[in-house]
């Protein structure tokens, strides 16, 4: 059975196990991904990224949500620049491949990693909220009292129904705290649970935001901590010169057999 060398990171309280797979090149099922996800039987984490060798960037990233399925990870993705910061594939900044694309990145001076997200379009104004998609489908609900709100029950209930039943939907409850400030909690399709932060779904928020009056950049709380939005609405209703920014730590390492 296989000994996998593995690093723990955290954003915002996004947790995350990543994996060196250069010269390894591990594959994955989704029952292993979802055992090495697990918090009482595995490691434990909010998904899996795994670090690749690419022709034409620095590197992939090829990220797992707990369940298997893929999409774009915008608070994995700052990990994964700061682990290949770690590895020495990159220094300050990067071009990497992801889910959705290229993407551009850099560390700052604080530490703190700034990502350029994708072109955002088509944002939909819906009945129940608003959706809009980052690399990851989210819909936006706007609240009173956040921080007490019934984020799992809600969120799993609209996730799992209506027009979102069979793709799934990452639903955020948002409150608008100050002039350009807003607190978002997430619940996460793939993890089905809400998550302390989910960085596509604070862009998406702090987008939203910008239908309520608020400019960038948007300061956005989270249960796991604060993250900064910058962005440039166009005169169609597009958004470009979308960043994400915020910390990305290393937590702890270590080694796991491949699980069965």
């Amino acid at each position: 059975m296989d000994n996998i060398k593995f690093y723990k990171y955290q954003a915002t309280g996004n947790d995350f196990i990543l994996i060196d797979n250069r010269s390894t090149q591990h594959r994955f099922s989704s029952k292993q991904i979802q055992k090495l996800c697990d918090r009482k039987f595995g490691i434990g984490a909010d998904g899996l990224i795994l670090i690749q060798d690419h022709d034409n960037y620095d590197f992939e990233m090829v990220y797992y949500n707990p369940d298997g399925s893929q999409s774009l990870c915008g608070n994995g993705s700052r990990c994964a620049v700061n682990f290949a910061s770690y590895l020495g594939i990159v220094d300050k900044s990067t071009r990497f491949l992801a889910y959705d694309g290229e993407h551009l990145a850099e560390i700052l001076d604080n530490e703190a990693v700034r990502l350029k997200m994708a072109n955002v379009q088509n944002v939909r104004l819906m009945a129940d909220g608003m959706f809009i998609d980052t690399g990851s489908p989210h819909l936006i609900k706007y609240v009173i009292n956040v921080k007490n709100y019934r984020v799992y029950d809600e969120g799993k209930a609209i996730r799992n129904g209506g027009l979102f039943k069979e793709a799934g939907v990452n639903v955020n409850f948002v409150e608008i705290t100050g002039n350009s400030e807003i607190f978002a909690r997430t619940y996460e399709r793939g993890v089905e649970n809400e998550t302390l932060s989910c960085g596509t779904g604070v862009t998406a928020a702090a987008i939203s935001a910008s239908h309520k009056g608020l400019e960038s950049p948007v300061t956005v709380n989270t249960m796991g901590g604060t993250l900064a939005v910058e962005f440039k609405k166009q005169d169609d209703g597009s958004y470009s010169e979308v960043y994400l920014i915020g910390p990305a730590e290393r937590v702890f390492e270590g080694a796991i057999e491949m699980p069965v």
